[in-house]
């Protein structure tokens, strides 16, 4: 069987390294991006490129986007001459960014009128994973259109989890990445007040790490904090727009957190102190220079 041709809006790191993924398995990929550049390396590869996301809906079975914000999201299909307009009936559209379950669904409810599949499907992992195939994948809607595309994720993700209804996939990565940075938090500022109590680090990290606490969070914390490597490729600024995200997704649930509040302010003070594009665990930086 031929491979379904795919449209790809959202050319970062990840999402250029997952269509050079995808052309170097042989598939037909038409890009969108604003940075020129980063189209213009898909093209040296082969994919074609769209003045607007209808014009790249109508080449594509598949539509892809790989984008960083649910408004932005929201932009590129609702837009004029944007990617509503050109899906055509039996196509599918996937989002692989972190978006907010309530505009997901409203998304898939508006396709669904045009007879279109939608997929929620956030990702884990790292851009060397995605230029691989390598990802971890949560997949989620209709079990069908899952069905439709599951070969195509199978080629990008080593691990593709089918979550159920749509929005499950963006639901359960706000949840991990909720416990991810909050974890996050926590061991910098631990490391930060045994910076300034005296303590060595690494024995903290020597002694905290032989218990339950251990995590590979905890070894970020540390490579930051005692080592001065930067290696958690998660900026601040996403960091702080995901738990953003977690408590809308709690407040339309009518409950709330307060864990996530405090992990949303701290991250939210780092961003004003002008450390948002630095790894999470440079919230270190932050918390070193706390004061009451």
């Amino acid at each position: 069987m031929s491979k379904p041709t795919i449209g790809f809006i959202g050319l970062g790191l990840m999402g250029g390294n997952m269509v050079e993924n995808l052309q170097n398995k042989g598939y037909a990929v038409t890009v969108m991006d604003l940075n020129k550049a980063a189209v213009d390396k898909c093209v040296e590869r082969g994919a074609k490129t769209a003045k607007t996301g209808k014009a790249l809906a109508e080449a594509s079975d598949i539509v892809m986007l790989c984008l960083t914000t649910s408004e932005i999201v929201e932009k590129v299909i609702y837009a004029e001459n944007g990617v509503l307009e050109g899906l055509q009936e039996g196509s599918v559209l996937v989002d692989f960014g972190t978006s907010i379950p309530a505009s997901t669904k409203k998304i898939g409810a508006d396709l669904a009128k045009k007879g279109v599949g939608m997929i929620d499907a956030p990702l884990g992992r790292t851009p060397a994973h995605a230029k691989d195939g390598l990802l971890n994948i949560m997949a989620a809607g209709d079990i069908d259109t899952f069905n439709k595309v599951k070969g195509v994720l199978e080629d990008q993700g080593e691990n593709v989890f089918y979550l159920g209804a749509l929005g499950s996939g963006h639901t359960t990565k706000l949840i991990n990445n909720f416990i991810g940075m909050t974890t996050v938090c926590a061991m910098s500022q631990a490391f930060a007040v045994a910076e300034k109590a005296g303590v060595d680090k690494q024995q903290l990290f020597d002694i905290m790490s032989t218990g339950p606490s251990s995590s590979p969070f905890m070894q970020f914390c540390k490579n930051y904090a005692v080592d001065n490597v930067s290696d958690l490729g998660f900026s601040i600024a996403n960091a702080n727009k995901d738990l953003g995200y977690f408590l809308k997704m709690v407040e339309d649930l009518g409950t709330e957190s307060k864990i996530a509040e405090g992990s949303s302010a701290n991250l939210n003070a780092a961003v004003d102190a002008g450390l948002s594009q630095g790894n999470v665990p440079e919230i270190f930086e932050y918390f070193k220079t706390l004061t009451k």
